[in-house]
C-alpha cells in the first residue's frame, strides 16, 4: 500500500519541471473510452466502428459481411426480414409442438400479425409496448365475452358484445394508438370466436398469443433496419439526383419531357419518404428533431431552385444564351456539382472528412451578363450554391451522430 504513495512523490517533483503542455498531454485519457462508453457520445470525434465487429476474427468479419455491411443490409432489408420471420414462425411451430400445446396454430398466426410489417430500430420499442397492449386487452376483453356466455348463454347478447368493441376499437383504430386498438379487436376474436368458445378453450388460446407475442418480440430484435440507414442512404440518392437534374438543366437539354418530369416526381417521392424516417431517425443516433428539420428544408429548397432554375432558363435553341450561361456562372455550377456529390459520397460511404473540404464563392467576382434576362437566373444560382453549401455544414455538424459505427469496410466511393 506504501509503493505508490512513495512513487507519487518522488514523481511530483519531475512532473512540476515539465511545460504545461506535456502535462496536459501526459494527463489527458485516452481516445478510446467514449467507445465504451456510448457510441452516440457527442465527444467522439470521428466514426467508431462496432465493437462486436472489430473484436471478431478476419474469416468471420469477410463471412458475415453481407450481414454487418449497413449497406448491403440496407439493400437487402426484405430478404433479412422475409428470413427472419420464416425462422421465427418455425421457432414458434416447434415450442408449441413439442410441449403439446392445444391451439397451438395461433401462436403462429400472432407472429405473423406482429412481426409482419417491417419495422425501423427506433420504432421497435414503441411498437412492442402497443404490441402487448393491445395483446393483453383483447384477451382480457376476449375471456370475459366467453365467460359471460358460459354463465347466460345468450347468443345475441355475445354478438352485440362483440360487435361494440370491435366497433369501439375501430373508432380508436383511425388516428394515433391506431395499431394497439386494431391487434385489440383481432385477439378478441382469437380467444372468443363467436363467443362460443368453452372457456379453456379461450385460455389457451390467450396462452398461444402470449407465447407468439413474445416471440415475435425477441425476433423482432434480430437484425433489424436502422431507419438511419435508410434516411442515409435514400438522402444520398437524392442528392445524386439533384446533382443529374442539374447537370440537365446547365446542358441544355430539354426541362419538359417526360424523363425530366419523371426525375422530378422522383425527387418529389424521395422528399416525403425522408419525412416519414426522421422520427425514427431522431430516437436512433439522438439528432434533434429541429437539427433534421433544417436538413429537410434545405432539401427541399434545394428541389424548389431546381425548379425554378429549369423554368427561368434560356431556351436550349438560343446557342449564344446558353453559352453566355455556362461561362459566366461556371464557377457557381462547379461548386453546386462538387458539394452535391461530396454530400452524396459522405453519406453512402460514411467517409464524412469530404464534409470538411470547405469551399467559397465569396471571392467570385459577379461579372455583367449580355443578357440582362440571365440575371434572375444567376440570382437564383447564387442561393441554390448558399443553400448546398448550408446543408454540408449541417451535415458535417451532425456526422459524429448520423456516421456512428456505420461505415462500410473498404467502402470504395461511388461516383
Amino acid at each position: 500500500m506504501l509503493l505508490p504513495i512513495r512513487f507519487g512523490r518522488r514523481l511530483a517533483p519531475l512532473l512540476s519541471t515539465l511545460p504545461a503542455t506535456t502535462l496536459r498531454n501526459f494527463t489527458r485519457r485516452p481516445a478510446y473510452p467514449c467507445r465504451l462508453v456510448s457510441r452516440h457520445s457527442p465527444t467522439c470525434p470521428e466514426p467508431l466502428k462496432p465493437l462486436m465487429t472489430a473484436s471478431l476474427p478476419y474469416f468471420l468479419r469477410r463471412l458475415l459481411r453481407p450481414l454487418l455491411d449497413p449497406y448491403r443490409r440496407f439493400r437487402h432489408a426484405r430478404l433479412i426480414h422475409a428470413v427472419r420471420v420464416s425462422i421465427g414462425l418455425i421457432a414458434t411451430i416447434l415450442l408449441t409442438t413439442g410441449i403439446h400445446l392445444p391451439h397451438g396454430e395461433w401462436a403462429s398466426v400472432t407472429m405473423l400479425i406482429v412481426i409482419g410489417g417491417l419495422q425501423h430500430h427506433g420504432n421497435i420499442r414503441r411498437k412492442a409496448t402497443e404490441r402487448a397492449y393491445g395483446t393483453l386487452i383483447g384477451a382480457i376483453i376476449g375471456l370475459a365475452i366467453v365467460a359471460q356466455q358460459s354463465y347466460l348463454g345468450w347468443p345475441l347478447l355475445t354478438y352485440v358484445l362483440m360487435s361494440s368493441a370491435c366497433g369501439f376499437f375501430a373508432y380508436h383504430a383511425i388516428g394515433k394508438g391506431g395499431y394497439t386498438a386494431l391487434l385489440s379487436a383481432i385477439t378478441i376474436f382469437i380467444v372468443a370466436g363467436h363467443g362460443d368458445n368453452p372457456m379453456s378453450d379461450g385460455l389457451w388460446r390467450t396462452v398461444d398469443i402470449l407465447i407468439g407475442n413474445v416471440l415475435a418480440l425477441a425476433f423482432s430484435f434480430a437484425l433489424p433496419l436502422y431507419a438511419v440507414y435508410s434516411w442515409r442512404y435514400n438522402l444520398a440518392s437524392t442528392l445524386r439526383e439533384c446533382a443529374a437534374v442539374h447537370g440537365r438543366i446547365i446542358a441544355g437539354e430539354a426541362v419538359t419531357s417526360d424523363a425530366h418530369l419523371k426525375r422530378m416526381r422522383n425527387l418529389s417521392a424521395s422528399l416525403v419518404q425522408l419525412r416519414g424516417l426522421m422520427a425514427s431517425v431522431s430516437k436512433e443516433v439522438h439528432i434533434s428533431q429541429t437539427e433534421l428539420d433544417a436538413l429537410q428544408r434545405n432539401l427541399r429548397l434545394c428541389i424548389s431552385f431546381l425548379e425554378i432554375l429549369a423554368d427561368t432558363r434560356p431556351p436550349a435553341e438560343d446557342f449564344a444564351a446558353m453559352a453566355a450561361l455556362r461561362d459566366s456562372l461556371q464557377a457557381e455550377h462547379r461548386f453546386i456539382r462538387r458539394q452535391l456529390v461530396a454530400m452524396a459520397r459522405a453519406l453512402r460511404d460514411g467517409h464524412s472528412e469530404r464534409l470538411l473540404r470547405v469551399e467559397s464563392l465569396a471571392g467570385q467576382p459577379l461579372e455583367a451578363l449580355p443578357y440582362p434576362a440571365l440575371d434572375g437566373y444567376r440570382a437564383m444560382t447564387r442561393q441554390l450554391a448558399a443553400n448546398v453549401d448550408d446543408m454540408r455544414h449541417r451535415l458535417a455538424k451532425t456526422a459524429p451522430r448520423w456516421n456512428f459505427a456505420h461505415t462500410p469496410e473498404n467502402a470504395v466511393p461511388h461516383d
